[in-house]
């Protein structure tokens, strides 16, 4: 979604804004060849009622109800129930930051303005010295989303949000008794490992090693089979933890 243009509605007061998508994919696309003449494969939408490939032209989106019984959609008849907040980013308040758990977090773009302009600098300070994040509403790529707005090195950060009743979460975990000792034995491994969060120390080691053996591949060289790390698990909780920080 990048240099898509919208605006972000703050009270009478429109600000122009982009998109600039803070995320980019980082996986390997493989394609699915046949194994016999290694030529592409390609999908095609088959009705097996009528024996034969339909194109798209023919196509209706339709919701089951009942066990082979559907209610049909046009596009026509979606489109007009889709929300009205297209090209906006409307907002319709402002919140503590430290009241939105993490799990609710989807996407994030950067929102840059297209031009020097006033009242996106205005509202960019507003956000930083009211230390608020602003909840508004728009759509994206057709779908309706609430978002939050908020201060982030000097650019506006735009996060997409799930809904309350997407979110699924356990009522409880069920908790075991443990000693004095080995909550100090945790405690002191926690403090070994304790660090500085270091995003650039972290790498994708699954897609560098595909990248890697897709080079191999090319030059016709061997993939190395990779051993098999030994399981290590200890009955013994304090063991397990003495070990850990032996180690």
């Amino acid at each position: 979604m990048a240099n898509y243009s919208s605006a972000i509605s703050f009270g009478l007061v429109n600000i122009p804004i982009v998109y600039n998508p803070v995320i980019k994919n980082n996986d390997t696309s493989f394609n699915q060849l046949h194994k016999k003449c290694m030529n592409r494969i390609h999908y095609q939408k088959y009705c097996e009622h009528c024996k034969k490939i339909v194109k798209e032209a023919e196509l209706i989106k339709g919701y089951e109800y009942e066990k082979g019984e559907f209610v049909t959609f046009s596009k026509e008849e979606l489109t007009n129930l889709q929300i009205d907040a297209k090209d906006t980013i409307e907002i319709v308040s402002f919140v503590p930051e430290n009241e939105i758990d993490s799990f609710y977090y989807e996407k994030s773009y950067i929102l840059t303005t297209p031009k020097k302009a006033k009242a996106y600098s205005l509202f960019l300070e507003a956000l930083r010295k009211s230390k608020k994040v602003a909840v508004a509403k728009t759509s994206l790529s057709s779908k309706f989303y609430y978002v939050l707005l908020r201060y982030f090195e000097g650019n506006i950060l735009m996060s997409t949000i799930y809904f309350e009743e997407e979110i699924n979460i356990p009522e409880g975990t069920n908790k075991a008794t443990f000693s004095k000792k080995e909550l100090d034995l945790a405690m002191e491994l926690i403090e070994h490992l304790s660090d500085h969060f270091k995003p650039e120390t972290y790498h994708d080691d699954y897609q560098n090693q595909i990248k890697e053996a897709i080079e191999k591949k090319i030059k016709r060289k061997p993939i190395p089979k990779k051993a098999k790390k030994k399981s290590r698990s200890m009955k013994d909780l304090i063991t397990s933890l003495q070990k850990s920080l032996e180690e």
